[in-house]
């Protein structure tokens, strides 16, 4: 089979089964009623089978959304162009510890290298955030993103697509304030300054799939994540009801939305943020494009107001996600010898 970095090597428990069980239970929910004059009646089951798959999965997909399939392929052709230059010109855009955007190829996850390499870009210009992950640092510092000089399709395919990526956080968003039983534009707000990030990863073929991991088990610490995947596949759920890793089989043209730890704790753990992790190919690379939903890194996040009460008090203490996040980027820039900030932290 060859042989990898032990950097690389998950322990043995987190080890990956190659005869992974498909997720046929992984809801499939239409969007269609917000594109047409469906009635109110299919209107209301929309937002109730969202609200059903927050709760019971924290993971669904979504086909009828809106998003142009030119715009899609843009970017995955410009995603591979990307990748295919040599290393010496992809480092040229390289993420550093000052900023965090641009080409990058030795992410941690959970103190274990995760066997890919990414693109990272900040959707609104410009994004402002902490210089540093200290609590003590108050300094702010813009983000900037870096671009290839010899691709210069790759910023346009990156900057259209950003832009339906957004619009479509927001129509799920405000589906997901209805099926909490809020009004339709209650989490918008949080978003006027949103410091959301647009990712471009490849998982080349490893020798060693069954020791290593794309991306080792975790949470996504922000609001959203809407996922493009190729037809290789690789992407496992942790199934609430038994723990065991459900694969997500590809659905052409679909997009795998994820509740992040943000909406868990807006919910006061109504709904879920899920385990999910990636599998490696010994023959196939894999290409994938994760959009991530974050707020302005000036937001305070706690339990909201309206659902909250006597009998279900808030289950969190107020964090500021800016702060939050930087302390996880430094955790993913370089092995720590302490587990990353997590939600459970601020738990009460």
């Amino acid at each position: 089979m060859g042989e990898v970095d032990p950097a690389f090597i998950q322990a043995l428990e987190h080890q990956p089964k190659l005869d992974i069980t498909e997720a046929e239970g992984i809801p499939l929910i239409d969007l269609s009623p917000l594109n047409s004059s469906d009635t109110d009646a299919d209107f209301s089951n929309l937002v109730a089978e969202i609200g059903d798959a927050c709760k019971n999965w924290g993971f669904f997909q979504v086909i009828n959304h809106g998003v142009p399939s030119r715009c899609r392929e843009k970017i995955e052709v410009a995603a591979r162009k990307f990748f295919a230059l040599s290393k010496e010109e992809k480092k040229k855009v390289g993420r550093d510890e000052v900023n965090p955007l641009g080409y990058y190829d030795t992410e941690h996850t959970k103190n274990v290298r995760d066997w890919k390499e990414v693109f990272d870009l900040t959707v609104k210009k410009p994004t402002i955030k902490p210089s540093s992950h200290e609590s003590d640092d108050k300094e702010l510092i813009q983000l900037m993103n870096r671009w290839p000089e010899d691709l210069p399709e790759l910023r346009e395919a990156c900057e259209d697509y950003a832009e339906e990526m957004v619009k479509l956080a927001y129509k799920l968003l405000e589906l997901i304030a209805l099926s909490l039983g809020l009004p339709k534009t209650r989490l918008n707000g949080f978003f006027k300054d949103h410091a959301s990030f647009l990712r471009l990863n490849r998982y080349p073929p490893c020798p060693a799939p069954h020791l290593v991991l794309g991306v080792g088990r975790h949470k996504d610490p922000i609001a959203l994540t809407v996922l493009a995947q190729d037809e290789v596949g690789g992407l496992e759920v942790k199934r609430k009801t038994d723990g065991e890793w459900i694969l997500v089989k590809p659905t052409p043209n679909a997009y795998i939305i994820n509740v992040g730890d943000i909406i868990q704790v807006w919910s006061n753990d109504k709904y879920e943020s899920v385990e999910h992790r990636v599998m490696v190919n010994s023959e196939k690379e894999r290409f994938s494009i994760p959009f991530f939903l974050n707020p302005a890194n000036s937001t305070w996040v706690e339990p909201l107001e309206e659902l909250i009460n006597k009998q279900n008090p808030a289950k969190y203490k107020p964090y500021n996600w800016g702060e939050f996040l930087a302390n996880r980027a430094h955790s993913n820039f370089e092995k720590l010898d302490v587990e990353n900030i997590q939600i459970s932290h601020f738990r009460i």
